[in-house]
C-alpha cells in the first residue's frame, strides 16, 4: 500500500535534492583513519555547536548510546538509571543488559521526566559489595514515547550536580535535542555542558538518511573508537553520508519550528472532533498523541482505515502518535482531518 502521508517518524523523510547533491559531491577518504574530510568537518562542526572537545561519527543513535555506556560502566551489573518509557531501555532490543553488561533501574517520570527526589536515594546511597552502583544517568531530550516533552533545564542542572559529587556520568539521549532548543531558545551547548556524554542525530527532523554524532571528553571517545570497532561501527568513504548531516545541520536546523508549528496545528484540528481524546496544551514539540473516545471503532480498524487514504500513523498501547516533519504540509494535514471526521462520523 503506499504512502502520502507518513506521520510514523521524522526518520521517514526523504533527502532533498540539495541534500542528495551534497552527498553525490562530497570529498570522502578513509574513516577509520582519519581520513575522511567530510566526517571530519561533520566531527569538528557537532564539537564546537555542542560545546565538547571531541566527537566521533557513528551510524546511528541507538550506537551512540550502546557505546555511550559500554565506555562508562565500570563493572558488570552496574546501574543505568532512566526513565522506564526511554528509548534505549523500551526498544533497542535489549542493548543495556546484551551490549553495555549493564542493569537498568526505570523511573516512573512524567512524560518521560524524572525529578531529582526520584534518584536522589541510587545516587548518594553507600556503596554495599553485594548492591550495583548507580554509574550513569541517561537522558532523553526530547521524549518520544512522552510526546516529545522537554526536559526543563533547572531539572537536569540538579540532577548533574547530584552527579558530579557522587561520580556518577551523564549521558544525553539528544537524538532530538535541536528540536528542544528551537522551542526553548536554548543553545544546544547549554544543555550538553551538564553532560559526560551525549549525541546528536541527523536522521530526525534534519532530514538525513542516516548518522549520529557522539560527543565528550578526548579521553572518552577514545573508548568509544574502541567500541565502535567492536560492535561493527567502523566505515570507509563515510563522508557520502556525513555530507547529507552537513546539509542537515546547515540547512534544516533552522526550519525545526516550523514542525513544531505543523504539529500545533494537527493537534488543534484534533481537538475539535469530538471523539478524538487529546490534550493539545501537552505538546510542545513535533510529536503528539492522541486516542478515541465514544466509539466502538477499535484503534487498530482505526489505523486501517487511514492507510486506505494512504496516511500512516502508529499505535502506541492505547494511544496514536502522529509525528510532523519537513515531507508534511499543511494540505495534507487538512486531508488526514477531513479523513478522520469522516470516518468518525460513519462509526
Amino acid at each position: 500500500m503506499k504512502i502520502d502521508i507518513d506521520f510514523f517518524s521524522d526518520t521517514n523523510t526523504d533527502p532533498s535534492r540539495g541534500m542528495r547533491e551534497a552527498m553525490a559531491n562530497a570529498k570522502v577518504g578513509n574513516e577509520v583513519a582519519g581520513e575522511d574530510p567530510t566526517v571530519n568537518e561533520l566531527v569538528s562542526e557537532v564539537c564546537n555547536l555542542l560545546g565538547k572537545e571531541a566527537g566521533i561519527f557513528l551510524p546511528s543513535g541507538t550506537m551512540c548510546n550502546v557505546i555511550a555506556y559500554k565506555a562508562q560502566v565500570e563493572v558488570p551489573g552496574d546501574y543505568i538509571v532512566l526513565d522506564e518509557t526511554s528509548h534505549s531501555l523500551v526498544v533497542q532490543s535489549g542493548l543495556i543488559a546484551a551490549q553495555a553488561n549493564a542493569n537498568s533501574l526505570p523511573i516512573k517520570g512524567e512524560r518521560g521526566i524524572f525529578k531529582l527526589e526520584q534518584i536522589e536515594e541510587y545516587i548518594t546511597r553507600p556503596h554495599l559489595r553485594n548492591i550495583p552502583r548507580t554509574r550513569i544517568v541517561s537522558i532523553e531530550q526530547t521524549t518520544n514515547f512522552g510526546g516529545g516533552a522537554i526536559w526543563p533545564i533547572e531539572y537536569i542542572q540538579d540532577i548533574a550536580k547530584l552527579c558530579k559529587a557522587n561520580n556518577v556520568y551523564m549521558h544525553l539521549d539528544g537524538a532530538r535535542l535541536f528540536n528542544a532548543c528551537a522551542h526553548t531558545n536554548i543553545k544546544p551547548k547549554e544543555y550538553v555542558k551538564l553532560f559526560d556524554s551525549a549525541f546528536v542525530d541527523f536522521s530526525k527532523g534534519l532530514g538525513a538518511p542516516m548518522g549520529a554524532v557522539l560527543v565528550g571528553s578526548k579521553e572518552f571517545i577514545e573508548k568509544a573508537w574502541y567500541y565502535k570497532f567492536q560492535i561493527g561501527g567502523g566505515m570507509h568513504q563515510a563522508g557520502i553520508i556525513a555530507a547529507g548531516c552537513l546539509y542537515g545541520l546547515k540547512n534544516n536546523i533552522y526550519l525545526l519550528q516550523e514542525d513544531h508549528d505543523k504539529a500545533k496545528y494537527l493537534s488543534n484540528a484534533l481537538d475539535k472532533i469530538a471523539k478524538i481524546d487529546i490534550d493539545k496544551s501537552l505538546y510542545e514539540t513535533n510529536i503528539i498523541y492522541f486516542g478515541l473516545k465514544d466509539t466502538k471503532l477499535p484503534l487498530d480498524n482505526f489505523i486501517d482505515v487511514l492507510l486506505r487514504y494512504g496516511i500512516r500513523m502508529l499505535r502506541i498501547k492505547d494511544k496514536i502518535r502522529a509525528i510532523t516533519h519537513r515531507d508534511i504540509s499543511y494540505d495534507q494535514i487538512n486531508f488526514t482531518i477531513k479523513v478522520i471526521n469522516e470516518t468518525l462520523k460513519l462509526e
